[in-house]
């Protein structure tokens, strides 16, 4: 996520789980992720074609400049199957297209987030407006953001967001829609934005215990803050709902302009059995949307 799409986004724990979190984070969550071995994770043949189960999405506001029913357009063209990051007064349009809307825009904005505990009857308040609106779409999911950290501890951070998240998640169970926490960095692009890494979410996802709450793990931001992004992706998988791609550095295409080898990432993704979307967010270095193309034949395995 940059600046360009905050200014997007701006437009449209139990009694045992305070303490318990308020000094450190659950042991899983606070290790690095680890496979039975000190070793790399298995190399698979990443030239054989392999068969996904999920589907694949791009992000809206990377493209803002293109009317949307032409963006629409222009994914089905290439085989995507939905568009991410939509508001209110756009929902409507992927499915002119045969497409879906991922993933909707919740409460905002990114910086004012849950982990303050004077935000939380803002958000709840528009959650609980927005949340039957997403369901009756046909949305499956709602973004929400931890806010910056301004000085809280991880601790405190995710006692707060977990005491804020318990007060809309019952509604969101009720309606079938999952409440999805992105994971960004704080080095690049969102300064001081506390759920920076995956072990923050992770302990957040714990706490809650529902599977109405999952994280987006946005490929791009974890590279930036943590690497290691296959080995992350095998051990917390099933705390993930969706996905987000870009190149690092600079948020652009899928290619060799970039450090991470994209191919490997979405087998590893796919050997999961991962059933949700995988959505583009890169903003493209041509003009025009050539370059979904080739990101999509990247995750499509063939």
């Amino acid at each position: 996520m940059s600046p360009s799409r905050r200014e997007v986004l701006r437009a449209g724990l139990g009694a045992t789980a305070g303490a318990a979190l308020g000094a450190a984070l659950p042991a899983e969550a606070a290790a690095a992720p680890t496979t039975t071995s000190d070793a790399a994770p298995s190399a698979p043949n990443v030239s054989a074609s392999f068969a996904p189960a999920y589907r694949q999405s791009v992000a809206r506001w990377c493209f803002s400049s293109t009317p949307l029913d032409d963006l629409c357009r222009e994914a089905k063209r290439v085989g995507l199957h939905a568009i991410d990051l939509l508001s209110e007064d756009e929902w409507a349009v992927p499915a002119r297209h045969g497409l879906a809307c991922a993933i909707a825009n919740g409460p905002g904005p990114i910086p004012d987030g849950w982990n303050t505990v004077a935000n939380h009857d803002r958000l709840v308040a528009e959650s609980e407006r927005l949340l039957p609106k997403i369901a009756a779409a046909g949305i499956p999911q709602m973004i929400v953001f931890s806010g910056n950290r301004r000085g809280l501890s991880d601790g405190e951070g995710i006692a707060n967001c977990v005491k804020g998240l318990r007060r809309i998640l019952p509604l969101a169970e009720r309606l079938g829609v999952t409440i999805t926490m992105e994971l960004l960095n704080s080095k690049v692009d969102h300064r001081d934005y506390q759920a920076d890494r995956t072990p923050f979410g992770v302990a957040i996802a714990e706490a809650l215990g529902s599977a109405r709450f999952k994280l987006l793990y946005d490929i791009y931001h974890m590279q930036i803050m943590e690497g290691d992004v296959v080995r992350t992706i095998e051990a917390y998988h099933r705390y993930i709902g969706h996905y987000h791609t870009a190149g690092v550095p600079g948020r652009h295409e899928l290619d060799t302009t970039q450090e991470l080898f994209y191919p490997r990432i979405a087998k590893a993704i796919a050997d999961t059995g991962f059933s949700g979307y995988v959505a583009h967010e890169f903003m493209p270095t041509t003009t025009g949307l050539a370059t979904l193309q080739d990101a999509q034949r990247i995750f499509a395995g063939v």
